[in-house]
């Protein structure tokens, strides 16, 4: 058995979790932020056996999508003489970030 820990943007997370329901895999939602962005995301914990890793795999790569977005990002003062500017950068979010780890014991109580 193995354990997959997908990392998704928020805006992600709710029609990814309904296709692996309907998929028949029991998800559980973990809310969490990212270090980088400081923004949301979805943690999703999902036990399956060995065989079912490709099947989790393209529901996770087909609702994850990863797109632009502009964040403001500072000017360090010293930079340019004191004045605080908010420069805007484009960036990639979403898409998702995804471990694999091997379950020793699983139980359902």
């Amino acid at each position: 058995m193995k354990m997959i820990m997908a990392i998704v943007h928020d805006e992600d997370s709710p029609r990814l979790m309904a296709e692996l329901n309907k998929a028949g895999f029991r998800v559980t939602k973990l809310n969490s932020t990212g270090g980088f962005l400081r923004s949301g995301n979805t943690t999703l914990m999902i036990v399956v056996e060995d065989a079912q890793l490709d099947e989790v795999f393209n529901i996770v790569k087909k609702y994850s999508s990863s797109r632009k977005a502009a964040i403001n990002t500072s000017v360090t003062p010293s930079a340019i003489g004191g004045a605080y500017i908010p420069y805007p950068v484009e960036v990639t979010v979403g898409g998702a970030t995804v471990f694999v780890l091997n379950v020793e014991r699983f139980e359902k109580m």
